[in-house]
């Protein structure tokens, strides 16, 4: 089945297969041709996600299990959908071994079991290392021999045969296993994890064996035709991602086949035999149109004024990459080291973890990218000139695809810059946060029209069917969030006004963090409190400057947490934020439309988060994955069908309006969307708007709206369309002719147009 445009669903045991399948009539009827779903296979008990698989046989029980599955398949069928799946190659969940047959084995027979190849164990550092234990001296007195097994507190272990002792300490001892503190686990595990999450432990799919027994049963599905589409989560965490993709597209060929990689701007795609990524690239390259590049320097020099210091977002990524090779990844970098025994190991470290800190991209994929790798030996270099013997002589190995270092440093450089600047810089840098997301790059303010153009005709000719979005499951904050954000810069001097007055009411000791925590008020408000004090809990511990995950910081956290209550306690601050949210949200909805509207109709298969129809105010995770109301969105779409053409309020139906309109012209026309063409303006006003014919279907959309309204409107700006005879805005039902479009006059209504060829009697052929 063609897939002109896919919604995602969280599914999960509070939202399981069965409750799913309920929403194929809403979906058909918005416009997609395709349910995309979170992964369906057996996940850790009580699994809120699903990447934490532990038995790749079976469906997820807790979601239903294979009838539940089988009743979607029907659901989607009889509403003529289609289904995307998303599955984990990189690893599997560990944290409930019981869970895990095959982990379970590994734990009690070590190296003899069937399955120790399947896990990307380091069999030569002793016992697996399993890091559970309270940091005590004496956690292990708490060892319990129970039904059989080893029990500490609520985890279960097995016992190997012919180990039986009385006393548990000794029979511990005896195990393939060694129970660790938690603490030590960054610095001692000898299986290599997803990024830091000793939880889930990293997968061998280069074996073709562990490759057919962990895919067997989605490929099935596909097999029966009852899955069209695979999402890849992580191909960067691989050993060998080209020849992972090359076998599953030999397994499934028909299937599009999208893979979850980050790329840097300006970075390609591999030849990969795929259709494309999950669209992160799209999602910067959208929502920087929408950024105005000229409040660059004020915002800057905001943040050199709250913070007392200048740091460059460069220097800065190199810090938190640098600390993230050495302490969280530590693990990892010992074994990469102890595949170069014939040298000085501290050296051989320090040079490893200063290439990975210097790396533009996540990974190489060698012998292709090498460049990357130049460029980070050069960088590495420049820092540490000591080094740069030794420096030299990794290099000449990491160059090589056959050396063992050369395959596992990838693997490394790719968790260094997942955890260094997703889950550490992102969270520290905060001059202005709409910009650090994820594939985004938070250096670079704003994305010229120019630009997006050149972009958008890149990915027609090179990625077609490759997927954009504009959230996932994975975004640091909703899209919608972005876009009420992108307004404050346009307004770089009333929002430094703002910080300074809401800070002086309610002052935070950290003040960069401050910043980040006014701008989540400015962009999400109005939020529940309890959402708000756990998304700045969890915000600042990634940052790790006043407090973390390991130590928190009590007394700050206090103080956050205080700042936050005042938000809402306190009615001089409250006011303040309601008044200045009430100026921005207007510009902040035009935003949302603008950019998405453009996500809907540019190059690519457009993927639509749950929910994000209308207006959604989400932030990092768990946060959006919060219950989807959507009774509600069904009610609004069904009075859209009856006519109704809403204003652009609080209700976000307007929204709603141009997601089912752009996403069933898609389905229904797709022969307007074989191409792409930037349309000409001309005015006074051009700048503030982006406009392109995908092939007869026309977008455009407003940008910097502030700008606009200050200009005084739209004036004598135009919209040039050569050659064309007469078309209709699919969101007014007005019909214009002639070559040159008023945009005063199109744009009067809504902040958007998708204009549609009509025939001699006006209507659309």
């Amino acid at each position: 089945m063609p897939v002109s445009a896919t919604y995602r669903v969280q599914v999960r045991p509070a939202f399981d297969l069965d409750a799913t399948a309920g929403l194929t009539g809403y979906l058909a009827a918005l416009g997609v041709s395709h349910l995309y779903s979170a992964p369906l296979l057996t996940a850790t008990p009580g699994s809120e996600h699903g990447y934490d698989v532990v038995d790749h046989r079976a469906v997820n029980p807790e979601l239903g299990g294979e009838p539940a599955r089988l009743r979607l398949v029907a659901a989607l069928r009889d509403a003529g959908l289609g289904l995307v799946v998303d599955i984990v190659p990189n690893h599997a969940g560990v944290r409930v071994p019981a869970a895990n047959p095959a982990w379970w084995d590994v734990l009690r027979r070590g190296r003899e079991s069937r399955y120790a190849d399947w896990f990307d164990i380091d069999w030569t550092w002793g016992r697996i290392r399993v890091p559970v234990l309270a940091d005590t001296p004496d956690a292990l007195d708490d060892l319990k021999i129970v039904d059989g097994e080893l029990r500490y507190h609520e985890h279960r272990f097995p016992i190997a045969e012919g180990t039986a002792a009385d006393d548990p300490r000794t029979v511990h001892d005896r195990q393939p296993y060694e129970l660790i503190s938690w603490r030590r686990g960054d610095a001692e595990l000898n299986y290599r994890r997803f990024f830091a999450v000793s939880d889930l432990a990293g997968l061998r799919v280069e074996d073709p064996a562990v490759f057919d027994a962990t895919h067997a049963e989605v490929l099935r599905w596909v097999a029966a035709g009852e899955v069209d589409g695979i999402r890849v989560d992580h191909p960067d965490g691989l050993r060998d991602p080209a020849g992972y993709l090359a076998r599953l597209r030999e397994a499934a060929p028909d299937a599009w086949l999208l893979v979850e990689k980050i790329l840097e701007p300006g970075e390609e795609l591999p030849a990969w035999p795929v259709d494309g990524t999950t669209g992160y690239d799209a999602l910067a390259q959208v929502c920087g149109l929408f950024v105005d590049p000229a409040a660059e320097g004020e915002f800057t020099a905001l943040q050199t004024r709250l913070t007392g210091r200048e740091t460059s977002w460069p220097e800065l990524t190199h810090q938190t990459k640098l600390a993230a090779a050495t302490s969280l990844l530590a693990a990892e970098l010992a074994r990469l080291t102890r595949l170069v025994p014939e040298q000085d190991g501290e050296q051989v470290s320090a040079a490893l973890a200063e290439l990975a800190a210097n790396y533009a991209v996540y990974r190489s994929y060698p012998p292709d990218g090498l460049r990357h790798l130049a460029r980070a030996r050069a960088e590495a270099g420049r820092r540490r000139p000591e080094l740069i013997g030794v420096l030299d002589r990794l290099t000449r190995r990491l160059r090589d695809p056959e050396d063992e270092l050369g395959r596992r440093f990838p693997q490394f450089s790719g968790a260094v810059m997942a955890k260094g600047v997703e889950d550490t810089a992102y969270y520290r840098w905060t001059r202005f946060v709409a910009l650090n997301e994820v594939g985004g790059g938070p250096g670079r303010f704003g994305l010229p029209v120019a630009e997006f153009h050149r972009a958008a005709a890149a990915r027609q000719a090179r990625h077609p069917t490759g997927m954009t979005t504009l959230s996932t499951h994975d975004t640091k904050r909703g899209e919608d969030v972005r876009a009420r954000l992108a307004v404050l810069s346009e307004l770089p001097r009333e929002w430094a006004r703002t910080v300074g007055e809401w800070s002086a009411v309610a002052p935070l000791p950290d003040p960069a963090f401050a910043h980040l925590l006014w701008q989540t008020v400015a962009g999400a408000w109005p939020i529940e409190r309890d959402r708000l004090h756990g998304y700045v809990e969890k915000a600042a511990r990634e940052a790790g400057d006043s407090t973390g995950w390991t130590d928190p910081d009590e007394g700050f956290e206090r103080a956050l947490h205080a700042v936050v209550d005042r938000c809402y306690d306190d009615p001089e601050l409250r006011g303040k934020i309601i008044e200045f949210v009430d100026v921005i949200t207007p510009y902040g909805w035009s935003n949302a439309l603008g950019q998405k509207l453009v996500q809907l109709t540019m190059p690519g298969v457009p993927d639509v988060y749950q929910g994000t129809e209308l207006w959604e105010n989400s932030l990092v995770d768990p946060d959006n994955r919060r219950p989807v109301d959507f009774a509600v969105r069904r009610e609004l779409l069904d009075r859209l069908d009856g006519g109704w053409r809403p204003a652009v309020d609080a209700d976000g139906a307007a929204k709603l309006l141009v997601v089912a309109t752009a996403l069933r012209l898609r389905r229904d026309r797709p022969e307007l969307f074989t191409g792409y063409r930037p349309v000409p303006v001309d005015g006074r006003a051009a700048d503030h708007v982006v406009a392109f014919d995908r092939g007869g279907a026309v977008t455009v959309a407003t940008r910097l709206p502030v700008g606009l309204a200050r200009r005084g409107g739209w004036g004598d700006t135009v919209l040039s369309l050569p050659g064309a005879d007469r078309v209709r805005d699919a969101f007014t039902d007005r019909v214009y002719g002639g070559t040159r479009i008023p945009l005063a006059g199109l744009l009067d209504r809504y902040p958007v147009a998708l204009l549609v060829p009509v025939d001699g009697t006006g209507a659309t052929p």
